[in-house]
């Protein structure tokens, strides 16, 4: 019986390990009717907090806030400024291996791309 408390023990401690996974840079691409805009994320999972920033094309971080991470499930917001104040973009995402499937939408209109761990 105490062999079993302890194994469960070890499971549960090492629960915050796989969210691990997510930490480091994420780079991909959104289509637009410009062609293809580079996107990338930096994260850094602390248990099920999420970190990090969303990178502006001149490397400018934009500070991911709200960050959740729930076993492969991410969720996170970034407020971006086009110029007339800024616009949050809520997130949501599946971690699967070197991969994050994210979706986010913009004036009602769903995006939905794929970041690979760089």
């Amino acid at each position: 019986m105490k062999a079993r408390a302890l194994a469960w023990g070890l499971l549960l401690a090492a629960l915050p390990a796989f969210a691990a996974d997510v930490d480091g840079k994420w780079v991909g691409s959104l289509d637009t009717p410009n062609g293809p805009a580079p996107i990338t994320f930096e994260f850094k999972a602390d248990g099920s907090k999420l970190t990090g920033a969303n990178l502006a094309p001149d490397g400018t971080p934009i500070m991911i806030k709200n960050g959740k991470i729930d076993g492969k499930n991410l969720t996170f917001s970034v407020d971006v400024d086009f110029g007339q104040g800024p616009i949050t973009f809520n997130y949501t995402g599946v971690l699967a291996g070197s991969e994050i499937k994210l979706h986010t939408s913009f004036m009602d209109m769903p995006i939905d791309f794929t970041v690979k761990k760089s």
